[in-house]
């Protein structure tokens, strides 16, 4: 992993946070299934509440049977630039806590903060492999569950996008100028000792 990033932290902290960054532009370069399987490896070592795991992960890698179906999931605009990359992830979750037969037993008030701790981890490792992702919401939830075969109790909460990152010129319009490390929040904005200001 390089930082070459120009974006600087408020205090000292390990530098793949601000080398991760989710760019547009992907090269269209075949990855191996290795290397996708590596960043599920380090999602499944997130934290989850009661240690539940909620977590599913469904992937297609650039042209094998799964891609173009895969593909046209996500909404036109992101099958505009998604379609360079060199594979694409959905991460579902399970919206119940289960009895051992898988029986739904109460609702899980945590599965979509536990699979975003998943997505995170995932990311980071992207970072250390040299790789880049990046997450979307925007794709068409009924295609999801049909082409991904999601039973019921299941959400499809992202899908994500991942190869080595390619020239922006490649981008559509409008997207070009875009395709730069985005900057955050002071954390002044964001830390509050104590309650929140009224």
């Amino acid at each position: 992993m390089s930082n070459q990033s120009p974006r600087v932290a408020t205090h000292a902290i390990n530098p793949v946070f601000t080398a991760r960054w989710s760019p547009r532009a992907f090269d269209e370069q075949p990855i191996e299934e290795t290397a996708v399987l590596r960043l599920i490896e380090a999602a499944r070592w997130a934290p989850s509440a009661y240690n539940v795991q909620p977590w599913q992960f469904c992937y297609a890698l650039r042209g094998d049977e799964n891609w173009d179906a895969f593909l046209d999931i996500l909404i036109p605009f992101n099958q505009s630039w998604a379609s360079s990359a060199s594979a694409l992830i959905f991460v579902i979750s399970d919206m119940y806590m289960r009895e051992a037969n898988g029986t739904p037993k109460t609702e899980s008030l945590s599965h979509s903060f536990d699979a975003g701790a998943a997505w995170g981890q995932l990311a980071l490792q992207a970072t250390f492999d040299g790789l880049h992702v990046h997450g979307m919401t925007g794709f068409d939830t009924v295609k999801a569950a049909n082409v991904l075969n999601i039973s019921e109790g299941y959400k499809v909460e992202a899908a994500i996008a991942v190869g080595k990152m390619g020239d922006a010129a490649t981008l559509p319009d409008g997207l070009r100028e875009r395709e730069l490390p985005s900057d955050r929040k002071p954390l002044t904005e964001i830390a509050h000792h104590g309650p929140l200001s009224a």
